[in-house]
């Protein structure tokens, strides 16, 4: 049963006066750098229940007459046609989708920074795009010895030979489309110019994971690892804060590591360092929005197990490793969880062994879980999504939401015009045809009134779904396993 256990405007309440404190702390100008998904956040609304995927953008949007954008991205990533595996599209293309996104919450672009510019065909190419769109862009540039070499780095021949980043607003908010796009070093760089031009600004850090104020090994925590197990990002008791204060506060390797040379760099960039660990850096207050500590606890355990099946689909694709795996099924036995846990999973599996075909199964956010075969008309993740309106909407199991002459025609023009081998309709088309029919079918048109209720569910198929299906659960917002292998034994799957 799905329960809610984070209180979403607490959150935005005291996060955006947080920011506005740390604004004012350094002078009226303030360089934050803004981890994780400002968009989509489908991963903190998971194991946060209650939580909304679009909180951050909501909570910039409130501050956009003090905030501007600007959006950085590794001129190497560009090179290598780098592609975010959540939206399946290359980062070039996710950072015009992020203007366009920005834009539509009325929120002030300002500029693209190329980092890590090495002259590379692709990088000058894309800034030639941005600039006939009429985006302002700047080029940053690999620094040797970075980070070690600090006397270099905080130098004119270090971030002196760096574009300075024109802005014009109190909260410069700097995001990317994926990691190790270069976002503190680009804070740190526009640090060093600002102060060099007398300009008084500050830095800090806005990540939503790990959350700082819960224990080490809490599930939410533990759930952010799981998600980070590519990068082996790691939590840890911020050793700094611990010292400072006394207090034990979590923070995860990477900042813990940096931590020593970016306090040296602030130390020779403004005297002195304003913060006395990584931990202050930061300005998150998710922890102080979670209001159901169990109901988050156990949201977080079903991630940890979803994102074991994501590896394992991953490995199975040759995009993982077993190190990976290894590091999950370590992270699943500290939180206590094993895949018995997921119950559409044996639900699924059962009913594969039972019919000898693909199959399906989902647990509705009542907690009822029901299943769906593959027939000569629906693949399984079809007939599921037709099984789950019936029961959502009160309809009789024997009831044909669409009749099979619908389906006929459809996998006629599917097999004999478009060159299709499979004719099953995938949930996609499922889903069209049953709108079709809902316009003169009043039974049809109950059940397509029921797919708003199936956000939160719970599927699991027996097999690894084409992408088409993965995206219609995906917009659906239904979250989605599958077992680690495909229907058959060819080599290419789309």
């Amino acid at each position: 049963m799905y329960k809610i256990g984070f209180d979403n405007d607490k959150y935005l309440s005291l996060q955006s006066e947080k920011i506005k404190e740390r604004i004012a702390k350094f002078g009226g100008k303030l360089y934050l750098e803004f981890g994780g998904k400002l968009f989509d956040d489908y991963h903190a609304s998971r194991v946060l229940p209650g939580f909304h995927p679009d909180s951050k953008i909501n909570m910039l949007a409130q501050l956009k007459d003090e905030a501007e954008i600007v959006i950085v991205i590794n001129a190497a990533d560009i090179e290598k046609n780098k592609v975010r595996s959540d939206l399946g599209i290359t980062y070039d293309l996710d950072v015009l989708r992020l203007i366009d996104a920005f834009r539509g919450y009325g929120l002030y672009v300002g500029s693209v920074c190329l980092t890590r510019f090495a002259g590379q065909p692709s990088a000058i190419a894309y800034q030639k795009k941005l600039e006939s769109l009429g985006m302002k862009v700047y080029r940053h540039y690999s620094i040797p010895g970075y980070p070690s070499n600090i006397p270099f780095i905080v130098s004119d021949e270090g971030y002196g030979k760096n574009d300075y980043i024109e802005t014009s607003r109190s909260l410069v908010v700097v995001t990317a489309p994926g990691p190790g796009s270069g976002k503190m070093a680009t804070c740190l760089s526009q640090l060093y110019h600002e102060y060099k031009r007398g300009i008084k600004a500050g830095y800090a850090k806005y990540e939503t994971f790990p959350i700082w104020n819960i224990p080490l090994k809490h599930p939410v925590n533990l759930a952010y690892e799981a998600a980070t197990a590519d990068l082996n990002d790691v939590n840890m008791i911020d050793p700094f804060h611990l010292e400072a204060y006394g207090e034990t506060t979590i923070n995860y390797n990477r900042d813990v590591e940096i931590f020593p040379v970016v306090s040296a760099m602030f130390e020779k960039i403004m005297g002195s360092c304003p913060y006395k660990s990584p931990t202050d850096m930061g300005v998150n207050m998710a922890g102080f929005g979670i209001v159901d500590d169990e109901a988050v606890r156990d949201a977080a355990k079903q991630e940890i197990i979803r994102r074991y099946y994501h590896t394992l689909c991953q490995k199975r694709q040759g995009t993982a490793g077993d190190d990976q795996i290894l590091k999950l099924e370590l992270l699943m036995k500290q939180a206590g969880v094993t895949i018995d846990d997921r119950a559409v999973v044996s639900a699924a599996n059962i009913k594969a062994e039972t019919t000898g075909e693909p199959a399906a199964a989902i647990q509705l956010p009542d907690g009822r879980v029901l299943t769906g075969r593959t027939s000569t008309l629906l693949g399984a993740s079809s007939a599921l999504l037709l099984n789950a309106l019936k029961a959502l909407a009160g309809i009789p199991d024997e009831v044909q939401l669409i009749s099979p002459t619908a389906i006929g025609p459809i996998q006629d023009l599917k097999t004999n015009y478009l060159g299709n081998r499979n004719p099953r309709l995938h949930t996609d088309e499922t889903l069209i045809a049953l709108s079709i029919c809902a316009a003169t079918d009043d039974t049809a048109k109950a059940a397509v009134e029921q797919l708003k209720n199936l956000k939160g569910s719970e599927v699991h198929s027996s097999v690894i779904l084409s992408q088409i299906d993965m995206n219609t659960f995906r917009k659906l917002g239904v979250n989605l396993t599958c077992e680690p292998h495909y229907q058959n034994q060819k080599l290419y799957h789309n």
